[in-house]
């Protein structure tokens, strides 16, 4: 009998903290904070948002001597209606080293991501990846690089 009685006063506990926990005043939530231009229809086309859009996405640094260094400045534009920030650049590999803008890039603006390969210690077929972190939607792009190392 004490069983039933301690599991009817948890019940009940448990339930009068749903209603207490629920039943809060939530006028005083600023919901100008949230922006999410996603819905279930699609995108918000009136949604203030950086695009980034690379002219390309992957580059081909064709044959290279072991311990050559070359570079390849990946070109992109904000196509979008709001500041882009690029909030970082990371490379699969030691080898590989990104340079990107630290300042806000405009609306209609152009800028580069200068992705910096050194074969020293490679030897054939390479592909180097570098994630670019931005606030754009999506916030993910992965831009690639390629080469053949010679002895």
């Amino acid at each position: 009998m004490k069983k039933n009685t301690n599991l009817i006063l948890l019940t009940i506990t448990a339930i009068a903290l749903l209603f207490v926990g629920c039943g809060g005043n939530t006028s005083d939530i600023d919901t100008s904070l949230i922006s999410n231009p996603n819905t279930a229809s699609g995108v918000d086309k009136d949604a203030k948002m950086p695009i980034i859009k690379f002219e390309k996405e992957q580059h081909d640094f064709g044959r290279l001597s072991k311990g050559e260094v070359v570079s390849y400045s990946f070109k992109f534009t904000n196509t979008g209606n709001a500041d882009l920030i690029v909030k970082e650049c990371t490379a699969t590999c030691g080898c590989t080293v990104a340079d990107y803008p630290k300042n806000n890039v405009k609306p209609g603006e152009k800028g580069f991501i200068t992705v910096t390969f050194n074969s020293a210690n490679k030897r054939g077929q390479q592909m180097q990846t570098v994630t670019v972190g931005t606030n754009a939607q999506p916030s993910r792009y992965i831009l690639k690089i390629i080469a053949q190392v010679e002895n």
